[in-house]
């Protein structure tokens, strides 16, 4: 899915509720800011029980009509949001039916990223309930995800960026992302490694720490030099990842983390540390794959 002259766009999924526009309006910016075009995508999964009369039992068709009408609606607004927003962007608008996760992964095939909503459900709804795709979405698309939050959290001045470093090749994928995204908004950029000791130590902490350093160096070396217009400080800070991360973009633009790191298991395709600050952070989150 391209467009004509050949851009992959971003994909954004629609929120049926015209309230929840955070998301959407990041997409847009994002779009502009690009210069890609803005893919508006609404699924219909099952119908529920809130489409259903208490006197009479709809038929299927009824639903679909019902659904569809629904669909074009809220389509029809988010267009006209993405105009009034953001003139210049290229938009299309695809209403589909199926699961929002499915749809969404399907789309992401050919998308430079893709956006989403999320409202920070208990642990057990973000995992489990239907209705949530954060998380198969940064698990299983080819493509960055970028997890955009309600409600709208506050920025501080000089704005920045963070980025989570560990070394890995999903980690490096996530610098070079980060950077492009504070050159696009002259932002500053933190990268931090964070150093988690292990529960029975190490022997030696200041030889650790100064591999997490030179790590750290190696990982950024060069990107400086591609965006030299972007303010960089690094460092290595001892404690949990997810903490650590979390609190460091408290009031950032925005947090970048690769969707794996060192550790784990094989055949996990969502880090601990990625389903983390999806799950904490208050910012915008973009898990970007190797």
């Amino acid at each position: 899915m391209t467009s004509a002259d050949g851009r992959h766009p971003i994909v954004v999924g629609v929120d049926p509720d015209p309230s929840k526009r955070l998301a959407l309006a990041w997409a847009a910016d994002e779009a502009d800011r690009r210069h890609l075009p803005l893919r508006l995508v609404h699924a219909q999964g099952v119908p529920t029980g809130g489409y259903r009369s208490g006197k009479v039992r709809p038929s299927w068709e009824e639903w679909n009509r019902a659904l569809h009408g629904l669909g074009d609606q809220v389509l029809k607004e988010a267009v006209a949001f993405v105009e009034a927003r953001r003139p210049a962007v290229e938009v299309s608008t695809l209403l589909a039916e199926g699961e929002p996760t499915w749809v969404l992964r399907e789309e992401a095939r050919g998308a430079a990223l893709v956006v989403v909503g999320s409202w920070h459900l208990s642990r057990r709804r973000e995992m489990f309930s239907s209705a949530s795709v954060v998380f198969p979405l940064a698990a299983h698309v080819p493509c960055p995800v970028a997890v955009v939050p309600e409600p709208e959290h506050v920025t501080q001045q000089p704005a920045y960026f963070v980025v989570g470093v560990d070394g890995s090749p999903h980690s490096a994928a996530a610098v070079d992302m980060a950077f492009e995204e504070a050159a696009l908004r002259g932002a500053l950029l933190r990268a931090l490694y964070v150093w988690h000791p292990p529960l029975l130590g190490v022997l030696d902490e200041e030889a650790a720490m100064r591999v997490c350093r030179r790590v750290l160096s190696e990982t950024v070396a060069g990107r400086t030099a591609t965006h030299p217009d972007v303010g960089l400080h690094h460092e290595v800070v001892r404690g949990h990842p997810v903490r650590v991360l979390t609190e460091a973009s408290e009031h950032a633009l925005g947090l970048v983390v690769g969707t794996r790191g060192h550790g784990g298991f094989t055949g996990m395709l969502l880090g601990s540390v990625s389903q983390g600050v999806l799950h904490h952070a208050r910012c915008p989150v973009i898990t970007v794959p190797a």
